[in-house]
């Protein structure tokens, strides 16, 4: 008669285990496994470095209008003079042209199936606002799908020493 307690228990325990394997996959699972098979397979890194190489680019060239399309409506930049909206961007970006840039360092983390963020060290000379610079920078952006465009929701500049 002992055993019959035992043989109760794990049935109770083989049940258990069962049906928690057999349970749908919870929000949170979905999300690590879009991000682990995002990461595996590298196309949503290199969606994203392409954009933020092609928003670079507008820069190169002055097409402030690819640049804005590339620029989420809510996007938040940040960098040495604080937060700025897109509309605060595109007045900056107007007197601002990239002559030459390199980026070294490359990072990707993805956020979620269908957002990631990309951190890296720029190299560039450009002129602002009619003055020569050059500079090295760190940057961080935060890119998403939104509908089948991506478009850019943060990016942060720090300067590098």
């Amino acid at each position: 008669m002992k055993t019959a307690p035992a043989l109760i228990l794990i049935a109770v325990a083989t049940l258990s285990g069962a049906l928690l394997l057999a349970r749908p996959k919870t929000f949170a699972a979905e999300i690590l496994a879009s991000r682990d098979s995002a990461a595996k397979d590298g196309s949503m890194e290199q969606q994203i470095v392409s954009k933020e190489r092609q928003e670079l680019d507008a820069l190169k060239t002055g097409d402030l209008e690819l640049f804005g399309n590339l620029t989420a409506d809510d996007a938040v930049f940040v960098d040495e003079h604080g937060p700025a909206s897109k509309a605060q961007i595109l007045k900056n970006v107007a007197g601002f042209r990239i002559t030459d840039y390199s980026m070294e360092d490359v990072r990707f983390l993805p956020i979620s199936a269908k957002s990631g963020l990309i951190s890296y060290k720029i190299s560039e000379k450009g002129i602002s606002h009619g003055k020569e610079f050059t500079a090295q920078v760190y940057v961080s952006s935060v890119w998403a799908e939104r509908g089948s465009k991506w478009v850019c929701l943060f990016s942060q500049e720090t300067p590098a020493k």
